[in-house]
């Protein structure tokens, strides 16, 4: 089977010079598997997720999505960030509609079928727990509520890959946990393909299938480790043994990345 997102011997620098981001950068996801990226700051995490979507093109090596080499953004894909970036004067529900009004085919349909796609946002809505909030504006929402907002804007084309770039970096711990389970529940119902790159390995050890394990910069995969916890998965399971350890055996990978950057 081939590979539904695949990196093969990327090498990318900004501006097309000076020291590369990543370098010899190979990775690959299974459709419909959710996989994970860590590594120490500015290893380049974010950069895999922009090249992996057409919003940057490597200097060298290759970038295949879906079967086709990327050489423009990415339209099967949608991105949610730490920050979730919603517009202010449009409400919840009209943050949600954004990407329709620019994606095709969805941009062509959108007036005509309005219903339609409203009745596919506040479904989302109700799935991640904020039913009969369409009509509230952004700053009425809490930072958990918002970012679950993030999440279903960056579900509502039905993309068959979701990117989440520390989506819950700058929540609490209670939140935070909240959401692990909101986009577990989410990708199980919806058999969308992920990558989530986080600094928190607990995060990436409850959520992936599998977790690439990145250099120092310029990065590159030092490690994959495959997670085995029975799904579905509960927040119990961060209390056992076997999770523990895979925490350990990543935060270790890390860690000597770091003294040998």
């Amino acid at each position: 089977m081939s590979p539904f997102v695949a990196l093969a011997g990327v090498t990318h620098a900004y501006g097309g010079s000076g020291p590369p981001a990543v370098e010899g950068m190979t990775i690959s996801v299974n459709e419909g598997e959710f996989a994970a990226i860590v590594g120490p700051s500015g290893c380049g995490k974010s950069t895999v997720m922009k090249l992996a979507t057409g919003l940057q093109f490597p200097q060298a090596g290759k970038v295949v999505v879906a079967g086709k080499e990327v050489a423009a953004p990415v339209k099967i894909s949608g991105m949610a960030f730490q920050n979730p970036t919603l517009l202010p004067w449009r409400t919840t529900l009209d943050n949600l509609l954004l990407p329709l009004e620019i994606v095709q085919p969805h941009r062509s349909r959108l007036r005509r079928h309005r219903d339609e796609y409203v009745a596919r946002a506040q479904a989302l809505l109700e799935q991640v727990g904020l039913r009969g909030m369409g009509e509230k504006f952004p700053w009425q929402l809490s930072g958990g509520m918002q970012q679950r907002a993030s999440l279903c804007r960056a579900l509502i084309h039905e993309p068959q890959l979701l990117m989440l770039d520390e989506p819950f970096g700058a929540l609490d711990a209670f939140t935070r946990e909240e959401l692990w389970c909101v986009i577990r529940d989410l990708h199980a119902s919806r058999k969308v393909t992920v990558i989530l790159v986080t600094h928190d390995l607990r995060e990436a050890v409850f959520l992936a299938d599998r977790i690439f394990c990145m250099s120092a910069r310029p990065g590159r995969i030092i490690a994959e480790r495959e997670v085995h916890l029975p799904r579905p998965r509960d927040l119990e399971v961060t209390y056992t043994s076997q999770f523990i350890d895979i925490v350990h055996e990543l935060r270790a990978h890390i860690a000597h990345a770091r003294t040998t950057a």
